[in-house]
């Protein structure tokens, strides 16, 4: 039996508590939003009642599912992972709604895999949860350099810290790791992720670690990122950061993390060696083959330079890469499909591929999981995945 509601039709049975949770939820206060929506107002108020289509015009607008709108009492929505940050003067923890779905994202498509690769009979990556944060970050550090397969000197073999990015990320996803760059919400470009909330977060899972980069990031402190991120997976533990001013949170795990990225990209001994030879940041950088932010960062642990001078070249830094976004505002954009390869991975993407043509994912499902549709989709597997 079916049941057919005319659009037209006035919804009487909303709860006016779930409409204020609604709209605060989605980050705008009551006050600015009734001025834009003085029709939602009146819902609350019971002067009018909205129409099917009104109602789901505004559950489109604030980001909830339209089911919400009959429910008793609002939600209580949850991420699996803590989120640490650098100054964290209040306590409070909360998130936005842009990072809450973003995670909601992740979460899904690792839900999927780790049940894929389960059917698959593939076993658990070792590697997962093999130290804890009493272990010294150094033999952290060598046992992530060897699993990857990794020499003392592997970066000198790239041509700059661009290139060595492009090839940890596909180094770390030959592990079984899964990456992915975004700085919005799946593909929605109204939807920005903002950098001093989430510079990234990771997914710890026994088959199927996810690592989340927001590539609204300068790519100069992305590195840095990825490489945090894989220290949480070898230390098993989930989390998300802002890291301000590429800094840790006041917590041993992110400290931890945090020592094991410098140590990986900037080794103590020889950067001590180099330093006292030629200060240059540029030089530096070149040899290192990593941003100038991150040498400037590593001279910071190490007391070669002052908290105030890190900062003061860390801002510069920020600063020419913002006005460069801006300068990218006016142009074309780059090409779709070759960040669609960033922000659904091109792992995951074959895992998607593989199920779909052996009829154990649905075409609805795949396009779903890699928010990529029919024709777009199609493409995106020909260009990436069948060349």
């Amino acid at each position: 039996m079916y049941i057919f509601v005319k659009m037209s039709t006035r919804v009487e049975n909303i709860n006016s508590e779930i409409i204020e949770w609604a709209i605060m939820r989605n980050g705008n206060s009551l006050d600015e939003f009734f001025i834009k929506n003085p029709e939602v107002r009146m819902w609350i108020e019971g002067e009018k009642y909205p129409t099917v289509k009104q109602l789901e015009k505004f559950t489109h607008k604030v980001h909830v599912p339209f089911g919400y709108m009959f429910l008793p009492n609002p939600p209580e929505e949850t991420v699996p992972l803590p989120f640490f940050r650098t100054l964290n003067e209040g306590g409070d923890n909360t998130i936005s709604l842009n990072v809450f779905h973003t995670v909601q994202i992740i979460q899904e498509r690792q839900n999927w895999l780790t049940e894929y690769l389960d059917d698959l009979e593939l076993p658990d990556l070792d590697f997962v949860g093999k130290f804890n944060v009493r272990d010294d970050y150094r033999e952290i550090v060598h046992d992530i350099k060897s699993t990857l397969g990794l020499a003392d000197d592997w970066a000198s073999y790239h041509k700059n810290w661009e290139d060595c990015l492009e090839f940890l990320t596909n180094k770390i996803e030959e592990l079984g790791i899964i990456v992915t760059f975004n700085g919005i919400v799946g593909l929605n470009t109204h939807r920005p992720l903002a950098v001093k909330e989430c510079r990234g977060f990771v997914l710890v899972d026994r088959k199927a670690p996810f690592l989340f980069i927001n590539s609204a990031d300068a790519k100069s402190a992305q590195m840095f990122t990825l490489i945090h991120e894989l220290a949480h997976v070898w230390l098993g533990e989930s989390a998300g950061f802002d890291n301000q001013n590429l800094l840790p949170a006041d917590h041993p795990l992110e400290i931890l993390c945090d020592k094991i990225a410098a140590e990986f990209l900037v080794p103590e001994t020889i950067f001590k060696v180099f330093w006292h030879k030629n200060k240059d940041l540029r030089f530096l950088s070149n040899r290192f083959k990593v941003s100038q932010i991150v040498i400037a960062r590593r001279a910071l642990d190490l007391k070669l330079i002052s908290r105030k001078d890190f900062l003061n070249f860390y801002n510069i830094q920020m600063q020419e890469f913002r006005n460069y976004r801006e300068k990218l505002k006016d142009s074309d954009g780059g090409n779709f499909y070759a960040t669609a390869k960033k922000r659904v991975s091109l792992r995951f993407a074959s895992f998607v591929e593989y199920a779909l043509k052996h009829n154990k994912l649905l075409y609805r499902d795949a396009y779903k999981l890699t928010s990529l549709k029919g024709d777009t989709y199609n493409r995106f597997v020909n260009e990436y995945l069948y060349k």
